[in-house]
């Protein structure tokens, strides 16, 4: 499925999600109770612990495995930052052209990018790019940047009103299965409402250098618009939807790992599970 398509089908299933009096477009309702089964069953066998969540888009139904266990979010709390920025945009509130300046002592982190090398005191980036390079490269300074241009108390506020539960507590980057699932749901509202921002946001996701979790086992042609996060101290994480035949979100987080690697190639194997069932469900 080419990007277009993706776009199309965002459209489409985010209708069907969220507008009141749509009709289901699939007969009968779906029963997870074998995939949700499968889906323990292999976890229940590795050492790492797991928070999932998935939903179907079509008819909304759901289920989760510990989603509501607060996990290290790591970099998948771009996800509802990008949805932050460009919901500012739509509103008027950020104009894109904006350039920030770097400063040395707030915003530098190691880890994912390319700012942690080019990036020098005073240098100035439009938000537009800064936005591009956290969700595509997940550049951590980018994030850290944008982070204090919006202001992190109204980042939280933010995620709080989209339904957000487990946000920042303590001050920790942690978060749930559910409440990603909730920032996917919102994105793909955002997407309905503003298809030309929401286009763009879709390509980001869609278009990250990472992109061994989620469509780690799926056919090249499946669209995966997802962010994907980790950290070495044993974090893997991947959260988005999948546009196939009969698209889904899903969200696999993690915690203690024994490498990331593994975790992630996990990671791979749920979303791939998942995806036969979806397909095997679309073919009745």
């Amino acid at each position: 499925m080419r990007l277009k398509n993706c776009f199309v089908a965002a459209l489409f299933f985010t209708a069907l999600t969220f507008s009141p009096g749509c009709v289901y477009s699939y007969q009968g309702e779906p029963d997870y109770t074998p995939l949700q089964k499968q889906i323990k069953e292999f976890i229940a066998a590795r050492k790492a612990a797991y928070g999932i969540y998935f939903q179907d888009l079509g008819s909304g139904k759901a289920f989760g495995i510990n989603e509501d266990r607060p996990m290290v979010a790591a970099s998948t709390v771009k996800l509802p930052m990008a949805l932050y920025l460009n919901t500012l945009a739509t509103e008027g509130k950020l104009d894109w052209k904006t350039r920030i300046s770097f400063r040395q002592t707030t915003d530098y982190e190691g880890g994912n990018g390319i700012l942690r090398y080019a990036a020098r005191e005073g240098d100035r980036y439009s938000l537009r790019t800064l936005h591009t390079l956290m969700l595509t490269l997940s550049d951590n300074i980018a994030f850290r940047m944008l982070a204090r241009h919006v202001g992190r108390d109204n980042f939280v506020r933010f995620m709080r009103e989209i339904g957000g539960k487990t946000v920042y507590p303590g001050g920790k980057n942690l978060t749930t299965a559910r409440d990603m699932g909730v920032y996917l749901q919102a994105t793909l509202d955002f997407v309905r409402r503003h298809p030309e921002e929401g286009q763009r946001l879709l390509d980001d996701l869609a278009h990250s250098i990472y992109h061994t979790g989620l469509p780690g086992h799926l056919p090249e042609d499946v669209v995966v618009a997802h962010k994907e996060g980790d950290l070495d101290e044993g974090v893997a994480n991947d959260v988005g939807v999948v546009f196939c035949s009969r698209p889904y979100l899903l969200v696999v987080l993690s915690e203690g790992v024994r490498d990331l690697e593994e975790g992630f190639a996990d990671i791979a194997r749920i979303s791939k599970m998942t995806y036969d069932y979806q397909e095997k469900l679309s073919s009745r």
